[in-house]
Formats: structure tokens, sequence, C-alpha cells
């Protein structure tokens, strides 16, 4: 699978692209894998508290924990598109798998604060997939076109107020932008820049997503390490799941490998951050 040229200008212009009815046909199959791995985990995350409806329950890595999800990453539909807009090497750098709660305010996935302060402003892009019906009042995503172009400004303007849109009078789900209402099967991707948010969603709407980017150079390797060191806070050592390992062939581990070759940083950092609860507190 391949965008076309227009495909591609939309997406650079705009941040995003949506696919309808793209995977319609195993939907039910993704399903019962998505539901699969939280029941194995009791309902809940990996630590094994259960989802309340009172905030979003996250599992990360989430398709790693699944052969049948796994296989998304060889899909041509998906490894394709991918290789198209990152090339060949991109490096596939997690997923996550949600039962959402509620409203999600704006903001971007990315640290945009990072490029004052000498960070590249690299391509992050994240394939999501609903799997329940969602739209305007229902907790559809919603992007602000345009908005994931570093140093324009207005871009640099929405940074200033994503987080408190009442600094232009309106609150949040106010906010002019598209709403990308999506159906079983649907497949969305946007630029990871790109301002985002839900509103009016239940206590339990389920979400999945896919992360890449072009390989880290040589030149950029502090930053892959501190993108792996994020992962620390969800108390997890292994940058990959188990499935997507142990099913990996020649194609997919080309895309695993550059974090494999750094999951030292992860560990130790989760080291670290073991040593600091540890540490008896200062009153």
């Amino acid at each position: 699978m391949k965008l076309t040229e227009h495909q591609k200008s939309f997406l650079d212009c705009f941040g995003y692209l949506s696919f309808p009815g793209l995977f319609k046909d195993e939907i039910s199959e993704i399903i019962d894998a998505f539901e699969a791995i939280f029941t194995e985990n009791g309902g809940g995350d990996l630590h094994g508290r259960p989802h309340t409806g009172e905030s979003r329950t996250c599992i990360i890595p989430f398709i790693d924990q699944s052969i049948y999800l796994s296989a998304l990453m060889d899909d041509p539909r998906v490894n394709g598109l991918l290789m198209d807009l990152l090339g060949d090497d991109y490096t596939y750098t997690g997923s996550d798998g949600n039962y959402y709660a509620g409203d999600t305010a704006w903001h971007s996935d990315t640290d945009w604060s990072g490029v004052k302060r000498g960070k590249p402003p690299k391509t992050f892009y994240k394939i999501a997939f609903y799997l329940d019906p969602v739209d305007h009042d229902s907790g559809a995503l919603r992007v602000i076109p345009g908005s994931h172009k570093y140093g324009d400004v207005y871009a640099e303007n929405l940074e200033k107020i994503a987080s408190t849109p009442e600094a232009v009078g309106c609150s949040g789900n106010e906010i002019p932008a598209v709403v990308l209402a999506s159906n079983p099967g649907d497949m969305l991707i946007f630029n990871q820049n790109l301002k985002h948010s839900a509103w009016g969603g239940s206590k339990k709407r389920r979400m999945f997503t896919l992360n890449c980017c072009s390989r880290y150079t040589e030149d950029e390797t502090q930053y892959l390490h501190n993108e792996i060191k994020q992962r620390a806070r969800f108390w997890i050592s292994d940058v990959y799941g188990p499935a997507m390992l142990e099913t990996a062939g020649p194609e997919r581990m080309r895309h695993l490998e550059q974090l494999l070759e750094h999951k030292h940083i992860l560990e130790e950092a989760v080291e670290e951050a073991k040593e600091k609860m540890a540490e008896p507190s200062r009153g």
C-alpha cells in the first residue's frame, strides 16, 4: 500500500488521513484479540488495576501481547504505508491499547517545547483503530488541521492555547476542529505533533494505536534514548512484548532492531526509578 501524491500532500499540509472500512472484513477478529488482552489482565492494565470508568486504562505495549495483532506490523496496509512515509527501515516505537473514559483535552503526542531546547522536530506517525462507533458527541478524534507544523505562527499560537482554551473565550469542545467520525474497521493515521482531543465519549470506548518514526541517525542517539526512557513510567522493562518478538520474521525485525539494540537504556531507567521509590522520604 502506498499513498497517492494527493494523499501525501494532504497529510503533509493538514497532518492526518482517514481510511474508511480498510479493515472492515477483519474487524471481528481484531476486536476479539483486543478484548482477549484485557481479559488476560483481569479487565485492566498490566499491573492488575481494573478499569473503573473513572479514567483511562492503558496497556503498553499492546499489540505486542497478541500474535494476531502483532501481525498488523506485517500487513501491507500498515507496513507498506509506513515504509512509504518513513522509509523502508522505519522504527516501530510501540503501541498502546485503551479503555478511554470521558473527555481528552487538547494536546500533541510529542514534546513540542523540546525543539526550543535543541531537539530536532522528528516526525512520528500514529495509526489508530477505534473499535466502537464514535462521532462528534461520543468521543471521536478531533484534530486541528495544520497544527503539527513546528515554527509556523499558527501552530505555535495553538500550542500556547491548547491547554487553556479559555484564553480565546471558549471551552475545549468549542475549539474549531475537524471531527473524524469513525466506525469499527476504519483506520486513521496522523502526525503525532498534531493537536487532537476527544469529547463526550463513553466510560469504556476502545481504541489502540501503533507508533512509528524514521530510523534514528547516529547523531540522534540521545533522542532515541530519551524516547526509550519515557517507558519507565509504565514500570515495564521490555521495549516490546513477547508475541511481537516470538513471531517476528526478518522484515518485521528490521523495524524492531533499533530499540532492541538500546533496550538496556530502559532497563537502567526502570532500576533507577525503583531505587528512587525505595529511598526514605525526607520530611
